[in-house]
């Protein structure tokens, strides 16, 4: 796929960083903030690292994911969006970059977004003999149903939601309603969390859709299980994620790219800050813990990034140089 051979490539660049001074000579960048917490806090800290640590003249402005793809592809603006998750837009971003309107940078989350099927880790520790999904299919009364107990619960995803399709036809593709299985309408991201708040207080069982990086799993620590089947795009793209398809496959959801994008008005920036771009990214641990904490302390973004920033300084001093580092410390 073009996208993650393009950033494995850009994101495998020599850190060659120049000083900030030469950075605020002709530095100055719109930064996209998407509607979504880890989008928000990146952004945040892209923003106070580009004026503190660079000198920049950084700007942030609204976003969402298809109104900025378009703008920034269309109107070459804004500059950077910090954080695209690209799997519903491999062919629209590859013709922008072949056409040289978009360059792809860092994989903004090393790990690529995750979703499948988790238990939580306590579940997980009391039982190790469930390592996969059909290991948890086995066993419908370990995971019983809050309507009706004789039955094996699986908590679906938001009504709405593409998950819901795929989260269902994966039901439907291992046959758990045979197995005993019920899959519970959770009705909303607030209901989904709920189930998992509620077992987690309660430490009694839970199976069911989520993905990361998110607060819910920086608060309460779930084991994904392991999907036995072969991924498959064909398929994925007209079955499995495809409500109506009667004969979906049992295959793990696709790890999704996700990436900074930039425009190409970017290029005309220090190098410094070029390779800032290509090279800035974390993991979903470090990112599940900080969107748990600015949850429980009802921060903003920038709250978040200012933690990140003074607690974390092993994960984001390895993005600049150390005279670039120096700056941000003393502005914190």
């Amino acid at each position: 796929m073009k996208i993650l051979a393009l950033t494995a490539t850009i994101a495998g660049i020599t850190l060659s960083l120049a000083s900030p001074s030469a950075a605020a000579e002709d530095c100055k960048l719109t930064i996209s903030n998407m509607n979504w917490a880890s989008a928000e806090v990146l952004a945040a800290l892209d923003k106070i690292i580009m004026e503190e640590g660079f000198g920049c003249e950084a700007r942030i402005v609204p976003g969402d994911t298809v109104p900025t793809f378009t703008s920034m592809a269309e109107k070459a603006q804004p500059d950077v969006a910090p954080e695209f998750w690209a799997s519903q837009f491999r062919d629209q971003l590859d013709k922008a970059v072949d056409e040289g309107r978009i360059v792809v940078g860092a994989s903004s989350l090393s790990d690529g977004g995750e979703e499948g099927w988790w238990i939580p880790e306590y579940f997980a520790k009391e039982h190790p003999e469930i390592q996969s999904v059909s290991d948890a299919l086995a066993h419908p009364e370990l995971f019983p149903a809050p309507e009706d107990p004789s039955k094996g619960a699986v908590y679906g995803c938001p009504s709405g939601w593409a998950c819901q399709i795929t989260t269902s036809q994966l039901f439907k593709a291992t046959k758990a309603a045979d197995k005993g299985f019920v899959l519970v309408d959770t009705g909303s991201a607030a209901g989904l969390d709920g189930s998992i708040t509620k077992a987690y207080e309660n430490k009694k069982p839970w199976l069911g859709y989520y993905w990361a990086p998110t607060a819910i799993l920086g608060k309460y620590p779930m084991k994904k299980l392991e999907i036995k089947g072969e991924f498959d795009q064909k398929t994925w793209d007209s079955c499995n994620s495809v409500i109506d398809c009667p004969d979906p496959k049992v295959m793990p959801w696709p790890k999704s790219p996700v990436v900074t994008i930039m425009t190409p008005s970017l290029s005309e920036a220090p190098k410094a800050v070029q390779d800032y771009f290509n090279n800035r990214a974390w993991d979903n641990a470090t990112v599940n813990q900080l969107l748990a904490w600015k949850e429980d302390n009802q921060a903003t973004g920038e709250d978040a990034a200012y933690y990140f920033l003074e607690n974390n300084p092993d994960v984001w001093t390895k993005w600049v140089s150390k005279d670039v580092a120096e700056k941000v410390k003393n502005a914190l």
